[in-house]
């Protein structure tokens, strides 16, 4: 039997990855990062890569030690850690893909987001549903594209002056205004209430953490390079490099964004921007580039939105096929698609983007990525003969992630802790009935044969 053709060479697994982290967290997540952290908030950038480099270690560890892969499987961890780690994943996906379509819809049309962000989750569906799915031509011109965009807007911002129109103040408005300009119906893009967390923490120093788990969220999709398994030509060594490499690309452009973005706004003027690049481009007197970097933002997160729910709702299909969600959502089409977890998934993600915005969902995505690569880590360390130096990353990068975790503002973190224990329990209870199911069929036979033998 002939072994499938590895096609997928190193450098174009960089591009993958690149292509599944140039999404809605650079558009976003600078915003509720300068809310929280003011000034510093470029540290909490460091912070999130050096975390993402520390995942990226661990995955490509338990990926070459094993031939599992990178993924959580029995005997890695017992059981209830592995069934949070599993809801934790889905989570995170289901609620990244709230947060692109509404990132998405306040780059398209400011004025009526949430329409617009719903319209797209609708599309997603159906396009998914038909098996559409991102090739690395498209990723790589993704890539291309936002890099050529995203040195247009770091050049405008270094040449902008920030002082112009905003205070030196760093502090949010109060949620009682925010909440008030909800009630009126007067609140607009640029209004922290549509572009923030706002008086979630006080900005400063100890913001840094905050602002580190918000832009960690840029690096939520560093797994994809270890999902495409047999596809890469050479896994070991794309596993290795090609995610830390995407890692370190996208940490500079995102210290390069900060920087654009700290100088051409203000620290004010970014934290209550919905679309913060969008903003730097109004601010430097710059439309015509401000219609390219929207342009580039839709891409951006329609691709993002499309990878996320896809990844979602296989996942949810998987886990209905191994018994641990209910069996109808494991059902698939004519194209082998999942389009009942499709349906499912996308429903929620229009739940979560209607009932709590971009920010808030990027918020529980974050957390719950968290929670799940603070699993992977523990795995790592539970693994026989790993060498001293995994060890010592692992356990770095789990405390790292559990810190960050702690740190988002509270209420989306009790959000996630509800969500997360919700699902937890229905796929514990689901997997204890379906084993016991299992088990009344082995020792009652229904075929009359097997019950006379």
């Amino acid at each position: 039997m002939s072994r499938p053709a590895h096609r997928i060479r190193t450098a174009t697994a960089v591009v993958i990855a690149l292509a599944a982290m140039f999404g809605t967290g650079l558009y976003a997540a600078l915003a509720p990062a300068a809310a929280s952290a003011g000034v510093w908030f470029p540290i909490g950038v460091v912070l999130a890569g050096l975390l993402a480099l520390t995942v990226v270690a661990s995955t490509a560890h338990l990926a070459t030690a094993r031939p599992a892969g990178p993924e959580l499987v029995r005997g890695d961890l017992p059981a209830p850690a592995l069934r949070l780690g599993a809801i934790a994943r889905l989570v995170s996906r289901t609620a990244a893909a709230a947060a692109a379509a509404g990132v998405f819809g306040a780059y398209v049309l400011p004025v009526q987001p949430l329409p617009v962000a719903v319209i797209a989750v609708l599309a997603v569906i159906a396009v998914n549903a038909a098996g559409v799915r991102v090739s690395p031509g498209a990723s790589t011109g993704l890539v291309v594209g936002t890099l050529l965009v995203l040195a247009v807007v770091a050049g405008v911002g270094l040449f902008t002056d920030g002082s112009a129109g905003a205070g030196s103040s760093t502090a949010m408005p109060s949620a009682a205004t925010a909440g008030a300009a909800v009630a009126d119906g007067t609140g607009a893009p640029d209004d922290p209430v549509n572009g923030t967390l706002q008086a979630a923490v006080d900005p400063g120093p100890l913001g840094v953490l905050t602002a580190g788990a918000f832009v960690f969220f840029a690096f939520t999709g560093l797994s994809r390079v270890a999902e495409l398994g047999g596809s890469l030509r050479d896994p070991m060594r794309a596993m290795r490099r090609a995610p830390a490499i995407a890692v370190l690309i996208t940490t500079a452009l995102l210290l390069g964004l900060a920087g654009a973005l700290l100088h051409g706004l203000g620290v004010e003027r970014l934290a209550t921007s919905a679309t913060p690049l969008a903003s730097l481009m109004d601010a430097g007197g710059s439309p015509a580039v401000g219609v390219l970097v929207r342009i580039a933002a839709a891409a951006a997160t329609a691709a993002a939105l499309l990878g996320a729910l896809s990844r979602s709702a296989g996942g949810t299909a998987r886990l209905a096929r191994d018994g641990e969600l209910p069996a109808f959502l494991g059902r698939g089409g004519a194209r082998g698609t999942p389009w009942v977890a499709d349906l499912v998934v996308g429903g929620l993600a229009i739940a979560v983007t209607v009932f709590v915005g971009p920010i808030t969902a990027i918020a529980i995505a974050v957390g719950a990525a968290l929670v799940h690569h603070a699993l992977l880590h523990a795995a790592v360390l539970r693994s026989p003969g790993r060498p001293a130096a995994v060890a010592f990353v692992a356990g770095a990068g789990g405390t790292g992630c559990l810190v960050l975790a702690a740190a988002l503002p509270v209420w989306p973190l009790v959000a996630t802790a509800a969500v997360l224990a919700a699902g937890w329990v229905i796929a514990t209870v689901h997997g204890r009935s379906s084993s016991r199911s299992d088990d009344d069929a082995e020792a009652d036979p229904s075929d009359p044969e097997e019950r006379a033998a």
